[in-house]
Formats: structure tokens, sequence, C-alpha cells
């Protein structure tokens, strides 16, 4: 009865860990968005993102969509090293008006902001992009869906129990049921993203950023 419970529970994950991400964005009437030339990725926070490399690698994926419309994009990595060098932290970034000035800082036209309230087994983000002279809103979306993190926490808890399980002699059954239990309980924190949820979020910003404005209208 437990086997058959444990099958069900991963099959009902399978299903859940498919799902693909949903996006809207919007764009500021009447710019002219072949000015637009330099985009630095500024910041990826929100409190739910813990790690510098999970923040690296949304921050990556960003700049991928930014360079398929055309755009030159400063990335996360050289960002934080040169506010770094300005003595200007992360936790200053609490306003539209200190992140234009870190873009004036960084002598960029435009900044981009990434928030994410909610990251567990499903994502949820805002992104926003801002003209540094004034602070102004110049694109901004937003997209959810299925990371795939239960999914692959409790696939790892349960392999790692059942060899467990053999190692130790004991009932493999119970053991299985409690690594699963344990691993939708406890999750994964502070490491970087599994290639199963990196392909997850890949989608979803992919789907924030669909309308994003090519650099150059007429652009496919």
């Amino acid at each position: 009865m437990r086997a058959v419970c444990v099958c069900t529970l991963l099959s009902a994950l399978i299903i859940g860990g498919c799902a693909t991400g949903k996006g809207e964005s919007y764009a500021k009437a009447g710019y002219n968005f072949s000015g637009l030339e330099k985009i630095a990725v500024l910041e990826v926070s929100g409190g739910a993102v813990g790690g510098e490399a999970v923040k690296n690698q949304i921050g990556d994926f960003f700049e991928m969509e930014l360079v398929k419309k055309g755009y030159t994009a400063v990335t996360r990595t050289k960002v934080q090293a040169l506010l770094k060098e300005q003595e200007f932290q992360a936790s200053d970034l609490t306003s539209s008006e200190d992140a234009a000035r870190a873009g004036r800082i960084l002598n960029v036209p435009a900044v981009l902001l990434v928030n994410i309230p909610t990251y567990k087994e499903d994502l949820n983000m805002t992104a926003k992009i801002l003209d540094v002279q004034d602070g102004s809103v110049l694109w901004i979306g937003s997209g959810s869906g299925s990371t795939g993190k239960t999914f692959s926490t409790i696939l790892g808890a349960a392999a790692g129990a059942a060899a467990g399980a053999v190692v130790a002699g004991g009932d493999t059954r119970d053991r299985v049921a409690g690594g699963i239990i344990g691993g939708v309980l406890g999750g994964v924190a502070g490491h970087a993203l599994s290639p199963q949820q990196a392909e997850q979020v890949q989608k979803i910003i992919k789907k924030v950023c669909d309308s994003l404005p090519y650099r150059f209208s007429g652009r496919r």
C-alpha cells in the first residue's frame, strides 16, 4: 500500500513538474527603443531567492533575452563588481530613484530590475526596465510557473532514502516514504538551479520577455 502511495505521489509530481510558464509585459507608449543601446541587469531581489549562484543564473537568462531583442546587456556579475568598487550596496536598490542613480554610476541609459517574491514549487516574478535619467518605467513584465523544485527534491530524497535502507537493511518502503516527506518539508536552499529547474525558470523568463520590444522595429 505504501509503495502504491509513493508511486502515485511521484506520478502526480511528474505531471505537475511539466507545467509551462506564462507571462505578460507592457512597454511605455511612444518610447523609441532604438535609442536604448545598452541595458544593465542591475539586481535580482525579492527575498525568495537566496544565493548569488541562482541570482546570476536568472540574470543570465534575462541577458539572453535582451541580446535576442537587439540590446547590449551588461551582466549582473559585472554590475555587482562595478557597484562594489563605488561602495554602492545592493541593499541600496530599494526604489526606482536608487536604481536610476546606480545606472548613472554605471554609465548606462537603462537598468533592469528583477523581483521574485515567490520561489518554491511555483515561481512568480516581475521585471522592469527603468530610464536612469528620471527613473520612469520603460517596460514591465510579469510571469509565473512551476519550477520543478519539489519534483527534483523529492526524487533525490527518495533515491537517498532507498539507498540508505539497503545499506542499513531496513524497510525500504518506510525509508523512501520518510525521505519523500523530509524532502517536501525540508526543500533545498542556497544552491544553483538544477538542470530541470533552470529549464523551467528559463521558460518563464521567455514568456515574461516575449513582448519586450525589439530595439529595431521589424526584427523577428
